[in-house]
């Protein structure tokens, strides 16, 4: 039997995955997993059986990525299952922007009790009169599973839609639409663009990345849409291209005290909705307890954002599951090759290495310098 905690309100339909093999606990550290969305684990001690940690979504900076690597606890999230509530969203905000609809919505409410109502929205609209987005230029950064679902609303919507990604490859171009033109930087994208969108995950490299430097490149009176998080801007710099006319409107789903607190007019704040439909909560959970099962069952290992992939599908027997120091694989794998086992994978990501092996009706006793941890799975 394993036990299953969790923090914030998860999709029934994705605990509803769960069989007849595990048990909601309430209290965290009897538990071998843990689904979450947004609940912050920084300041949690982990108990030793905590083998898996899903996130119901794709961000995880609200788990100890690298404390759960030194314990030996994989961390699992749920890329692409909230892309399409996103990428909604997302074209919601660009036409906002566009359209002045928010501002328009506040100014119509303060009609509200007065008589005449027609007449003084027919003669004060013209305040709030926008532009089409239709042949514009879309400038998408970052081409993951949500950015390539915004270019492709886009071109459909009739935009001109380029793109870039440090991490091109063949396999997502292969993926992308003809449409799009991908180029090769970002220098090159800015000064093409009416709109620019961001889609690329929060790190030490793409903070404030968003920068005067950046600002100064584009268009003048350019609509900024970030969905993706606030610590890629530099805020002080924001609220300098926004007040300099550099940058016309910036939505957010991402709003931090500085910005939130500018209170400047092309500023559009939503309250972190991206992922607030009720398809994208089910799709994320039930692809978290999916992932945390299989590794808990079978040991597979597939969206960890902090191990390595690898998976020998259904387990039919015992089965092996060795977590390691990257130059302590070859030791591990050496004692299992004595076993002359018929299944036996792995992989390295960065310092951490995973072996997966069936081990059939052998036994082993592994002892090597570098095992962070190491379970027989029957």
């Amino acid at each position: 039997m394993y036990n299953i905690g969790t923090f914030n309100k998860i999709s029934p339909v994705g605990l509803g995955k769960l069989t007849s093999d595990y048990a909601l606990v309430e209290d965290p550290n009897c538990a071998h997993g843990i689904i979450l969305r947004s609940y912050d684990l920084h300041e949690m001690d982990f108990s030793e059986d905590l083998l898996a940690i899903g996130r119901a979504g794709a961000g995880t900076n609200n788990v100890p990525v690298d404390r759960c690597s030194e314990e030996g606890i994989v961390v699992f999230n749920a890329p692409g299952a909230n892309a399409n509530a996103v990428k909604e969203l997302c074209i919601c905000g660009m036409i906002m922007a566009a359209r002045n609809v928010p501002a328009g919505i506040e100014w119509a409410k303060t009609l509200q009790g007065s008589e005449g109502v027609g007449k003084q929205i027919e003669k004060g609209k013209g305040q709030f009169a926008g532009t089409e987005i239709m042949g514009k230029t879309l400038g998408i950064i970052g081409l993951g599973a949500i950015g390539r679902l915004v270019a492709d609303a886009a071109v459909a919507l009739g935009m001109t839609v380029v793109g870039y990604d440090e991490f091109m490859n063949d396999a997502v171009r292969s993926v992308l639409n003809p449409e799009i033109k991908v180029l090769d930087s970002l220098d090159e994208l800015y000064p093409q663009c009416d709109y620019i969108s961001i889609h690329v995950p929060a790190n030490d490299s793409t903070k404030g990345m968003m920068n005067a430097e950046a600002f100064a490149k584009m268009k003048d009176g350019v609509m900024f849409m970030n969905f993706a998080r606030d610590k890629l801007m530099n805020d002080a710099d924001l609220l300098a291209a926004l007040e300099s006319g550099k940058i016309a409107k910036y939505v957010t789903d991402f709003a931090d005290d500085a910005v939130l607190n500018a209170g400047h007019p092309g500023i559009i704040v939503l309250p972190h909705l991206g992922a607030s439909s009720a398809e994208a909560e089910d799709n994320c959970a039930t692809m978290a307890v999916t992932q945390v099962m299989d590794y808990l069952e079978n040991g597979n290992i597939k969206n960890s954002v902090n191990m390595p992939n690898v998976s020998l599908g259904k387990r039919q027997g015992a089965r092996i599951s060795v977590i390691c120091k990257a130059n302590a694989a070859s030791d591990v794998l050496f004692k299992l090759n004595e076993l002359e086992l018929e299944n036996v994978a792995s992989e390295t990501r960065g310092e951490y290495a995973y072996i997966l092996a069936d081990l059939d009706d052998k036994t082993i006793d592994l002892k090597v310098a570098g095992v962070i941890r190491c379970r027989i799975i029957k």
